[in-house]
């Protein structure tokens, strides 16, 4: 076993097969030499949809940088020349699908380089065995890694002292959404967490860094920010800064139009009880999501005590309250742990009610599963069929609520940034991160819009696009019209009802995610969007003519109103080839008849 490193002493002329180039001079270096393909493919499916914003973010950054040096991201994996799987996991379930993805690259007989959390965690695993290794805090280097696999090498890279960089090259899986790493590492100790043995002690990014960052990144068109962290609330505890330092510095490089979003990332309670009310004030401000995941984990002080959570019930209560009080629409996640050692009837009930109490829309519920090296792993355990009946009875209860009853009707103003699942409607969310499904054109996405509420569903609501707002919000404030509310910094246009979308929690180390990245030597641009589905692009396109229709009816009432003329029944591309294609065939018809009665007629003289 090779160590990467060691690599680099005693070569020759000319930069090593290890060397680091700079990233300004990397993008350029040997392009039209390179190379091969490198698979991109999550092993849970959904790659914009993961729990784990750290994850995201590496596996992004790790893409950018292959992309860079001019390999191709595949999601085939047979057409791979290697195959990198980038893994996050505290549970073994997550573990169980990182070894699967192994075994079946080793029986396909490609190259292989892990990346995140379990290799750098667990960094003795047999399944690890001749496989190249890049750390959490190493995937800068991913290039390196990868070359040297290809060549036939095994790698393993996993200390470091510094941060990486901020400024590496990315590809986004979503161009208009950026991760944003502000910080690695815990300052907790959770005993059933291997947060801390795989990404270590805090270290956060400086607040200049950061606010270079978010610069560069609305530059490019973002529209969402996500900050993301194994715990938000403890940023610049090592620094000698903190989290309401950094929010107000970037919430003032936000534009004032209100068209990129800032969406805070999982905080634990210890950290937040301090800031309760300057997070609040933040949290209200027009251009920073009403919404915050605060994991409880249990509604038990005895667990969360053997849990070594460092706060009470009674201090996440006090979180929970004082946000929904100061922030109008204010939305909050959460995270319960079923089953944890140790907890009993009593404790399971005090979880039950505190959550029936809140109600949250957002609630992500697991089973316990003991991680090994873990503190918790050494407990006594519950039975595995009362975990089991636990989670199902909590994840009842959970799904009795209905959150957006009453929200049909509600004008809402929201930021669309994303296709849905079924290919036909295009997702938004609310300033209390409420999702909302629209059908219209492409060419919304990146766009924010006025819609109206028109059906409810259990995670998710639909609505009419009413306006698509491209102006600067000073401008529609002085117009005076009837959505100014939703625009003027010093109103929050969102719904007082609580909100759901369970589906895009975004938690800390807490989840799993494993990927696959693959390379190729044909140029391409990732991140592109792309129709999900020839159905789902038809459907999408007649549904968006229909919208377009109804939208210009609603101009045209209002340019009526305000004394302007419009072309009253102007046809859409669609209708038009329609409507040739009906009159093609009924003179085709019709010159068929003609010609049969014709040669009858004759016949019969």
């Amino acid at each position: 076993m090779e160590d990467i490193e060691d690599l680099l002493a005693g070569g020759g002329g000319g930069a090593p097969p290890g060397f680091r180039l700079p990233v300004a001079t990397a993008v350029g270096v040997n392009l039209k030499h390179k190379k091969k393909n490198i698979t991109f493919q999550d092993s849970l499916k959904d790659y914009t949809t993961a729990k784990i914003p750290g994850t995201q973010s590496d596996s992004e950054y790790m893409a950018g940088q292959l992309s860079a040096f001019g390999y191709h991201l595949s999601e085939n994996q047979d057409e791979a020349d290697l195959w990198l799987i980038n893994t996050c996991t505290v549970k073994s379930p997550s573990q169980s699908a990182m070894d699967t993805l192994i075994a079946k690259c080793k029986s396909a007989k490609k190259p292989l380089v892990v990346a995140g959390c379990v290799p750098q965690g667990s960094r003795d695993l047999k399944e690890l065995d001749g496989v190249s290794i890049v750390g959490v805090q190493q995937i800068d280097r991913v290039v390196e890694v990868v070359e040297e696999t290809l060549k036939g090498h095994e790698v393993r890279l996993l200390t470091r002292k510094t941060l990486p960089a901020l400024d590496l090259p990315k590809v986004r899986k979503n161009k208009f959404v950026e991760i944003l790493p502000i910080n690695v590492g815990c300052l907790g100790a959770c005993t059933y967490c291997k947060t801390k043995h795989a990404r270590g002690h805090l270290g956060s990014y400086t607040v200049d860094s950061l606010v270079g960052r978010v610069r560069t990144v609305i530059a490019d068109g973002v529209k969402e920010i996500w900050l993301s962290s194994e715990d938000t609330g403890a940023y610049g505890r090592d620094i000698g800064v903190n989290l309401p330092i950094l929010l107000n510095s970037l919430v003032a490089e936000l534009p004032s139009d209100g068209s990129t979003m800032l969406r805070i990332g999982m905080t634990n309670p210890p950290y937040i009880l301090e800031h309760l009310k300057e997070i609040a004030e933040i949290l209200s401000h027009p251009c920073v999501y009403s919404f915050l995941h605060v994991p409880v984990q249990s509604g038990s002080d005895g667990i969360l005590s053997a849990m070594n959570r460092e706060y009470t019930v009674g201090e996440f209560r006090k979180v929970v309250d004082t946000l929904i009080e100061l922030v109008p629409g204010m939305q909050i996640a959460t995270d319960i742990i079923c089953g944890f050692p140790g907890e009993t009837d009593e404790d399971f009930e005090e979880t039950v009610n505190l959550i029936k109490d809140y109600k949250l829309s957002q609630v992500h519920i697991s089973q316990f599963y003991p991680r090994p090296g873990t503190p918790a792993a050494r407990m006594k355990k519950v039975s595995s069929n009362v975990v089991k009946k636990r989670s199902r009875e909590l994840t009842t209860i959970f799904e009795s609520f209905t959150p957006y009853v009453g929200m049909e009707g509600k004008i809402e103003r929201i930021w669309i940034t994303d296709i849905a699942t079924d290919g036909s409607h295009l997702v938004g969310h609310t300033k209390g991160y409420i999702q909302v499904l629209v059908l219209g054109p492409e060419s919304l996405l990146g766009t924010s819009a006025i819609v109206k509420i028109t059906s409810i569903g259990r995670w998710s609501v639909f609505g009419d696009v009413i306006e698509v707002l491209t102006q600067n919000i000073t401008s529609r404030e002085n117009r005076g019209d009837k959505y100014s509310e939703c625009s003027n910094p010093n109103k929050i246009c969102c719904s007082n009802e609580a909100e759901t979308c369970a589906c895009e929690l975004t938690s800390s180390c807490g989840q799993t995610e494993e990927k696959i990245f693959s390379v190729s030597r044909d140029d391409q641009i990732p991140g592109e969007y792309i129709s999900q589905n020839l159905i789902g692009w038809l459907l999408r396109k007649r549904k968006n003519n229909s919208q377009r229709t109804i939208k210009k009816e609603l101009v045209l009432e209002s340019d009526e109103k305000e004394g302007t003329s419009s072309r009253a029944n102007e046809w859409v591309l669609v209708d038009k080839a329609l409507l040739v294609g009906m009159l093609t065939s009924f003179l085709t018809i019709i010159a068929v008849f003609l010609y049969l009665w014709s040669r009858d007629f004759h016949s019969y003289n």
